[in-house]
């Protein structure tokens, strides 16, 4: 592991009129593809029959022109990017997931990590369920219609089986005639909602609603169910718990795009928070702040403005490699790196160099960065990361789910400075972390720096943390 891995990216639109809604689908989902980059997947409704092609891959590669044509037009269409954590490279895991049932068909894009799965897959083997794949978005279809045969609709079933669903969970569905978008109660992962003329958009991060050519409404409260059919948006916050919130603050630092807007916050203006912060608590002397690229780049600006240092372009990225970690082996993702990135020599030769990345892992990215620059002549290498050390395990959809991959489980800061060739290496503090975002509404989930779990996550193999120091 290279780099902290993300999980999925929805979409979903709902028009008034037949068009090609397969296309707004595919072009969001290119915006979102930084999200996940294993497999894709879209469903087309047309006249209440679901259409959908999915498979491991790029959006690219998955939908050719023919592909993409086959799908026809519709007026409802969700669409799903994909990088897969506990459940693996497999093409049976492609999402949107689409399901038959005795009141109808449902098709369901899901992002996020239940923590309760093991326990509500058991239940519902126990009851003659028969599973397909092993993500927790099949759990999540199968409960909705279980609830579904004893509701008077769609959304009143999904309102109850929001209540045994426990963990990070966001959720953009389809029937026959509606469109819905579901955020988990402590809003770990994001949701926004937009409009484009008379036809209402639901998306992972807001550059998708650009993609698309649709205007920003909101974002989806935690908890809150919202419904799109011919009347438009309806809402539904039996679920909301009085504004309180754990949205993940890896979205700040690196999984959102910088153009996105994350819960009334720029995530642009959120690195170069970072960056600032960094600065004023670990200054240095030096002669250029450069930064990895991409979500590395805000950050090194925030640095050299509040420090004083120039800003220069150190690291020049190879645009036609995805990020590291879409290599599903430790050596294919070596490989990646040497050609994702090169060191600018102009710009660094002879120079103190201040260098901003977003987080360290394992530290074998780092490793190899360091060695590039220093190849290119930097005289000193002083490194500043966006956030804490990464200390604890994560179980709602991110894959830090072992202290053995984690270097600052197993050695200090200046051990880690050391290891990966710096000559200095500082953190962002844990409690700067409520600065990031431009509009702080408690709280943010920061648990796999500090232990400290929002929701009881025993079941998935977790325990307190705090109970125990780190070794």
């Amino acid at each position: 592991m290279a780099k902290i891995h993300e999980e999925c990216g929805l979409f979903g639109i709902f028009s008034p009129d037949i068009g090609e809604v397969a296309e707004d689908a595919y072009y969001a989902l290119f915006a979102l593809q930084h999200r996940g980059q294993e497999s894709c997947g879209i469903v087309v409704n047309r006249a209440g029959v679901m259409h959908g092609h999915r498979d491991l891959g790029l959006v690219n590669e998955v939908f050719g022109h023919q592909t993409l044509s086959a799908l026809g037009q519709g007026h409802i269409a969700v669409g799903h990017v994909r990088y897969s954590t506990e459940a693996g490279g497999n093409r049976r895991n492609a999402q949107p997931l689409t399901i038959n049932h005795v009141k109808g068909s449902l098709a369901l894009a899901h992002n996020g990590s239940l923590t309760n799965t093991a326990s509500l897959r058991r239940e519902l083997e126990l009851a003659g369920s028969i599973f397909h794949t092993t993500s927790d978005a099949e759990v999540i279809a199968y409960h909705i219609i279980k609830q579904r045969l004893n509701s008077d609709s769609i959304e009143q079933a999904i309102i109850r089986a929001m209540a045994a669903l426990r963990g990070a969970y966001t959720l953009v569905l389809m029937s026959p005639r509606k469109l819905i978008g579901v955020r988990d109660p402590l809003g770990f992962r994001p949701l926004c909602l937009g409009q484009r003329d008379g036809a209402f958009v639901l998306a992972s991060e807001s550059c998708a609603l650009d993609a698309v050519g649709a205007d920003f409404l909101r974002d989806v409260e935690p908890g809150e169910v919202v419904v799109i059919d011919d009347n438009g948006p309806r809402s539904f916050k039996e679920n909301c718990h009085n504004g309180l919130k754990s949205l993940c603050v890896f979205e700040y630092i690196y999984f959102a795009r910088p153009d996105s807007v994350v819960d009334g916050s720029s995530v642009h203006k959120a690195r170069q928070r970072a960056g600032a912060l960094l600065a004023k608590n670990h200054p240095v002397e030096a002669d250029v702040v450069i930064g990895v690229p991409d979500s590395g780049i805000d950050a090194a600006v925030g640095y050299a403005r509040q420090s004083g240092i120039p800003y220069g372009i150190g690291l020049i990225k190879n645009k036609y490699i995805g990020r590291t970690f879409i290599q599903q082996t430790q050596q294919q993702r070596e490989d990646s790196v040497r050609i994702k990135l090169n060191a600018l020599r102009s710009t660094v030769y002879g120079k103190r160099v201040v260098l901003i990345d977003d987080s360290i892992v394992r530290g074998t990215t780092s490793a190899r960065l360091v060695k590039l620059l220093r190849e290119a002549g930097v005289s000193e290498l002083h490194m500043r990361i966006c956030s804490p050390p990464f200390l604890y395990p994560c179980y709602f959809g991110t894959d830090v789910d072992s202290q053995e991959k984690l270097i600052a489980c197993r050695h200090s800061v200046a051990e880690i400075a050391q290891i990966i060739g710096v000559d200095t290496l500082a953190y962002l503090k844990i409690e700067d972390l409520p600065q990031l975002p431009e509009f702080y509404q408690a709280g943010l989930c920061n648990a796999c720096f500090s232990g400290q779990y929002p929701v009881d996550v025993s079941e998935a193999g977790g325990k307190n943390w705090l109970e125990e120091p780190i070794k």
